[in-house]
């Protein structure tokens, strides 16, 4: 058995432990911000091996198995899913004090009940298990949901997507509830004119509103919205280096800068920062009409390796943090919707934790007590999402805001085997207050800290997000 993975894993003082299980353990997962696959859902789809669901799409084991020297062929080439999986196991021993350690072993033993420690010597007898299990009625899509106990999941998907699979998904019996959130990314990524129009056509169609100048792009997308709502949606997400924010509003005529990316002409870099501060804002109102949360994740230097950008895509492991300035900008961009009463309900991550000071602080310049916690510093991201980016991101709020407002934990991830790191959350949160218990910082008070800790893993998100 792995014998540092017992059931008091990461809990070091007996209050932690009591915490743990018995105010956070049992409790629902909300994973309010993922990237699976709503087909996947909606097909109910059966994993073939564990390769298939463990591996593929995962670029945090990619950029650890290319460090260790292992070819691309068995990372996202034509290998075969046994020949991947084996050198998934031959990397696993080396990434000890990497997150992904705690992850690997984590997720075999809650999914599969595995407890051996993945290696090349027990890796075939765990490709044999774990596939043999996947290949049963009880590892569906849908039931490892439910064997996780997940409540709601919200997928991210493109306004110019058709959510049939939503549609699907919320006619079949399905426990856990799965619904959209709107992405818009691409509908103001005007840096290269010729991709930017290829996408206007798919948001026409989608909306059925033809796309000839700015206003009509506003129309489309108040149009999907609206459909969006229809369904459920009610959350938004931007992927963005940093907020944008134009000090004089009449420095560009906008339509102007429509007219010249359908004729395919370049702006440049203020015409652009102009264009995607105009849509932000605009969107931000839409949002706010709505009753929506708009989420910003901050901070992604993206596709900083051009060769294999060109050769395996984006997403695919060529990312880093960036170092990009923050704070300016995003004040202001929240102070003007804030100025006409339009600012919604917002969450705010960052990926360079020397902006964690920044976040907890932004925060509180605009919760103006309609609703608690609306402005939130959102749990750590990305390459942050581990023991030390977590608790540092805890600590940052606990010391800058009010931890008892905070929303918790999401997974930000592709794989259906992922909602383990709810649980590596809980621990983590459980851990650091039951050390405070033991230093004498927090009273010795079970009910009232057992309160805060199961508002921060279930109950706060459930009652933030209005989820039924």
């Amino acid at each position: 058995m792995t014998s540092f993975l017992n059931e008091d894993f990461l809990l070091q003082t007996e209050f932690a432990k009591t915490l743990y299980h018995h105010y956070a353990k049992s409790l629902p997962i909300i994973d309010y911000h993922c990237h699976l696959s709503p087909e996947d859902i909606a097909s109910n789809r059966q994993f073939k091996n564990i390769s298939a669901v463990w591996l593929a799409g995962d670029h945090y084991k990619w950029r650890a198995m290319r460090t260790l020297g292992v070819n691309e062929k068995y990372i996202t080439g034509n290998g075969t899913d046994e020949e991947k999986f084996e050198q998934w196991a031959f990397t696993v021993p080396y990434t000890m004090r990497n997150p992904l350690y705690h992850w690997t072993h984590l997720e075999l033993k809650r999914y599969f009940g595995i407890d051996q420690l993945l290696s090349p010597d027990t890796a075939k007898e765990i490709y044999k298990t774990s596939s043999a299990l996947l290949n049963t009625p009880d590892y569906t899509v849908h039931a490892l949901l439910n064997k996780m106990n997940v409540e709601v999941v919200c997928t991210t998907d493109d306004p110019a997507d058709s959510l049939e699979h939503h549609q699907a998904i919320s006619k079949s019996n399905l426990q856990t509830t799965v619904l959209p959130t709107f992405r818009p990314d691409k509908s103001f990524a005007v840096e290269n004119p010729a991709a930017y129009t290829s996408y206007l056509q798919k948001l026409s169609a989608a909306s059925g509103i033809a796309i000839n100048s700015y206003e009509q792009l506003m129309q489309a997308l108040q149009n999907r919205v609206d459909f969006f709502h229809s369904l459920g949606c009610k959350l938004s997400d931007h992927g963005l280096e940093q907020l944008y924010y134009a000090e004089n509003k009449n420095a560009y005529a906008i339509e102007s800068l429509f007219s010249k990316l359908l004729k395919g002409e370049a702006l440049d870099k203020s015409e652009i920062i102009f264009f995607k501060y105009r849509v932000l804002i605009e969107l931000g109102r839409m949002y706010y009409a709505k009753g929506w949360t708009q989420q910003f994740h901050l901070g992604a230097l993206r596709n900083t390796n051009e060769r294999m950008l060109t050769k395996l895509g984006p997403d695919t492991g060529f990312d880093s943090i960036g170092d990009f300035t923050q704070s300016v900008a995003l004040s202001r961009f929240l102070n003007e919707l804030d100025g006409t009463d339009q600012l919604a309900k917002t969450i705010l991550y960052n990926l360079n934790p020397s902006d964690n000071e920044v976040m907890g602080t932004m925060i509180g310049n605009f919760n103006d007590g309609s609703v608690k916690g609306k402005v939130q510093f959102g749990s750590a991201w990305w390459f942050l999402d581990q023991k030390d980016g977590m608790e540092k991101q805890i600590n940052a709020l606990s010391n800058l805001g009010l931890l008892s407002c905070f929303i918790g934990m999401l997974t930000d991830s592709r794989s259906f085997l992922s909602f383990p790191r709810h649980e590596y959350f809980r621990r983590l949160l459980c851990n650091l207050i039951g050390k405070d218990v033991a230093n004498g910082e927090l009273p010795w008070d079970e009910k009232w800290l057992g309160k805060l800790v199961s508002d921060i893993c279930y109950h706060n998100a459930k009652s933030y997000f209005n989820f039924k």
